[in-house]
């Protein structure tokens, strides 16, 4: 465009993003263009959310982005042994932590040259968390402590009828459903997400308001352990098998003495693709394990945003 045109004038900002897909779900690294933040990643967060939100809407919103769409923000890290701080956001707001998003981080500094194979730290709102990138280009992360916190909790569900399942953290809050079983398949996520959702409604209101992810199971259809379905706030739903859904199973997993430490837990997404994960122990007595979780990123766009004075949708078009 020639310098000067009014075309050019009407730009109000820029955000250089890359765009890359774990398992099918995409993360949208942001590279350049972001608000300044200092601090604890914790504090940064803070910050985003209560004075800068219009960056996150302008990223992952339409009509740039989509529901599906996490961002993550690149930034400084405030501990000195991490590759770079990483805030993570969605069609909603924030997470603490994002097992697919974190993969598709590694997958971009890789392949903007900025690291090589071998182990790298992240600093995160929810503490530091490493991942070692293999020559080939898969990425195994060893995420936050992750542990069970509720086992067998019930709830009645409108429309549904009773519900039981386990509340777990691994780096997001899930409820991780046992009983009923859904039918896992492509032409269900109509109904498994207004079932989840409902599910989610009535765990909160039940005293349980931090769970935001719901997570259904079933037997693995491509040789893996298990096939999942993952329900992420803002009522979209995950591509991959969900790396802190997969902890969170770890852990539960763990709990109930169904999977030895260091073994091999083959998870698969709704879609198809899979994670495999594994733990090892931090405390048997407090049931908090250190999983680990093995998947590939893939790079599929490097792009400017464009935010111009005149458009109306340039912060988005808000879901809320």
């Amino acid at each position: 465009m020639p310098k000067g045109s009014k075309a050019e004038m009407t730009i109000m900002r820029t955000i250089g993003v890359i765009d890359s897909h774990t398992g099918g779900e995409p993360t949208r690294v942001v590279i350049t263009g972001a608000p300044a933040t200092s601090g604890p990643m914790a504090d940064r967060l803070a910050y985003l959310r209560d004075e800068r939100d219009d960056f996150r809407r302008s990223v992952v919103l339409e009509p740039r982005g989509s529901d599906v769409m996490v961002g993550a923000l690149i930034t400084d890290s405030h501990e000195p042994d991490c590759a770079c701080g990483v805030i993570f956001f969605n069609n909603v707001g924030y997470l603490g932590m994002c097992g697919h998003g974190l993969i598709g981080v590694v997958a971009t500094l890789a392949y903007l040259g900025r690291i090589g194979s071998g182990e790298h730290r992240f600093d995160t709102p929810v503490g530091v968390v490493s991942a070692v990138l293999h020559p080939d280009g898969s990425v195994a992360l060893t995420n936050v402590p992750s542990h069970r916190a509720v086992a067998g909790f019930a709830v009645d569900v409108p429309g549904i009828g009773l519900v039981e399942g386990d509340i777990a953290w691994g780096g997001n809050w899930f409820f991780l459903v046992k009983s009923p079983a859904h039918e896992l398949a492509m032409n269900r996520v109509g109904e498994l997400i207004h079932a989840a959702h409902a599910i989610r409604v009535a765990v909160n209101g039940a005293g349980h308001p931090e769970v935001d992810h719901v997570e259904f199971f079933g037997p693995g259809q491509s040789g893996g352990d298990s096939r999942n379905f993952v329900l992420c706030p803002g009522n979209a739903y995950d591509r991959s098998p969900c790396g802190t859904g997969t902890s969170a199973k770890l852990a539960c997993l763990a709990a109930d003495g169904k999977l030895a430490e260091g073994a091999d837990w083959v998870q698969e997404s709704i879609v198809g693709s899979s994670f495999t994960g594994r733990y090892r122990w931090l405390d048997r007595d407090a049931v908090t394990i250190l999983p680990q979780i093995t998947g590939k990123a893939h790079v599929m766009a490097e792009s400017t945003l464009l935010m111009a004075e005149d458009d109306p949708f340039a912060e988005g078009i808000s879901i809320q």
